[in-house]
């Protein structure tokens, strides 16, 4: 790609952070929260800034970026390396940067003009250039959050074709709650977590409403108790929530998960009652009912071999909304593995979702979306592992047994009355080894590795029969991630104003 250098311009730069302070509502926009899915996705809010600090005395170079067309003749620069995020840059900081193919200091390639001068040291600051006498390395910290995924029940009124979960009446009452929280709470402190987050699933988990709430209170208690912070999400097929039972998960501080596949028929065609009939109608009206009461829900969105037609609908229909949504992949399993209809080839899905970011760019919201684009990968904080699995996550279920993942929450690895079950979650030898990605064959060198962080443990496990190499999805997230950027630098145009 290249740019004709203007002979004098001020250069312009703009990241999400410069979006965030030219007036956009931080309550409105959302740009660092993401939204909630159904994994032990990273649970830290995405950086988007740096602690860089520049030094005036040291030669800085050009790394190698992920660079774009924008409309109206704007760049997006990206260090896969970097931890800044999309930034868009006008033809005049894009020349400036160029200016830095070879090493030099910032005074040098900036002359005796003052405001390149402050360009160059904004390229800096946002990684997009890199001292010349040391690597780059993207920092990324331990966690901060302890994820526990609290199964209240067995029992659910679909019968959806992806579900991992086989149907009993069981649930978990309210003396296994409270013990599942003090188990949660205790590895918290025993591990230097400053935050818990709880995840309240099934089956589905509003059919044991009650013990949702209630325990959802005792967790409050025991977190301000011991000075942590909590978060809580329920996560729902959205069939059967009435108005009173609205109110009372938003007055008891939950959020909401919904699960939607799909407009009519690309619902329905993989979520049906237990009698074989759709759930779409259902799900829309509770759509209804929470914005009656002020409620906005994250929509998970599960992309199928079944539903790819309409994902372009879809995606518009959430848009339109004001929805927060994430597209995840269907993930075969034990219970599903007989679904054939359900996988899809790579050409087949990549063709779908181009057709549905190009729904998003013609209506691209305030927020940015890079959390929530590609499958369970995020392009919104660099990453080492691609989930908290194995080592800031557990899984508790309704009989208080603790599992490594939801996706294999049949095998336990202690429960909930040992001192700390995040402990043996560590130790345990067998179940799924969630690999750093610099130690995954086929990872190692691709600079896109700490965005996917080589991807979901458990599917490559399945498909491959090993956990230290790269994900079956690999050319799908390749393919889409610049995709995905280039809605995000477009996003930044838009709502940055960047003359």
């Amino acid at each position: 790609m290249s740019h004709e250098s203007p002979s004098v311009a001020t250069p312009l730069i703009l990241s999400a952070a410069d979006v965030a302070q030219q007036g956009i509502d931080a309550a409105e926009t959302d740009c660092f929260t993401p939204p909630e899915t159904d994994c032990a996705c990273p649970s830290e809010r995405p950086l988007f800034s740096s602690d860089i600090v520049v030094d005036e005395a040291v030669a800085y170079s050009m790394p190698a970026l992920h660079t774009d067309a924008l409309p109206g003749g704007s760049i997006l620069a990206f260090n896969p390396l970097g931890n800044t995020g999309v930034v868009a840059l006008d033809n005049a900081a894009w020349a400036l940067l160029n200016r830095f193919r070879q090493p030099r200091l910032l005074a040098d390639a900036a002359g005796e003009d003052d405001a390149l001068y402050r360009a160059a040291r904004r390229l800096a600051e946002l990684e997009l250039l890199q001292r010349a006498d040391r690597p780059v390395r993207t920092p990324r910290t331990a966690s901060q959050t302890l994820t526990a995924w609290l199964h209240v029940t067995n029992e659910c009124n679909l019968r959806c074709d992806y579900c991992y979960i086989s149907k009993t009446p069981d649930a978990m009452d309210i003396a296994r709650g409270r013990r599942a929280v003090d188990a949660v709470v205790r590895s918290a402190l025993a591990h230097g977590f400053r935050r818990i987050k709880l995840k309240y699933a099934g089956g589905e988990a509003t059919l044991n409403a009650p013990l949702v709430v209630l325990t959802h209170k005792y967790a409050r208690e025991c977190a301000d108790g011991h000075r942590l912070a909590l978060d809580g999400v329920v996560l729902s097929n959205g069939v059967a929530l009435g108005s009173r039972l609205i109110r009372a998960l938003r007055d008891s501080g939950l959020r909401l998960m919904i699960s939607l596949d799909g407009v009519g028929d690309a619902h329905d065609a993989t979520r049906r009652f237990v009698n074989g009939r759709g759930s779409f109608s259902h799900v829309a009206r509770t759509l209804d009912r929470l914005a009656e009461h002020g409620v906005i829900p994250s929509i998970s969105i599960t992309v199928s071999h079944r539903n790819l037609a309409g994902l372009p609908a879809t995606v518009e229909y959430v848009l339109d909304r004001g929805l927060p949504f994430s597209l995840n992949f269907y993930r075969e399993n034990q219970c599903s593995a007989n679904a054939a209809d359900l996988s899809f080839q790579d050409d087949q899905i990549i063709a779908a979702m181009r057709e549905a970011f190009g729904v998003i760019a013609r209506r691209l919201p305030r927020h940015s979306l890079l959390s929530a684009l590609v499958d369970l990968a995020r392009l919104d904080t660099p990453h080492d592992r691609p989930c908290g699995a194995g080592h800031s996550y557990m899984v508790i279920d309704h009989r208080g047994g603790v599992a490594t993942c939801h996706m294999a929450i049949e095998r336990t690895v202690a429960d909930v009355a040992v001192p700390d079950p995040l402990l043996l979650i560590h130790e345990d030898a067998i179940g799924i080894r969630n690999v750093p990605v610099d130690e995954k064959e086929g990872c190692r060198t691709c600079l896109w590795r700490y965005w996917c962080a080589g991807g979901c443990p458990a599917l490559t496990h399945r498909i491959t029969g090993r956990y230290d190499v790269k994900s079956p999805n690999c050319r799908i997230y390749q393919t889409l991630f610049p995709e995905a950027l280039r809605l995000e630098g477009m996003r930044l145009l838009r709502y940055g104003r960047m003359a």
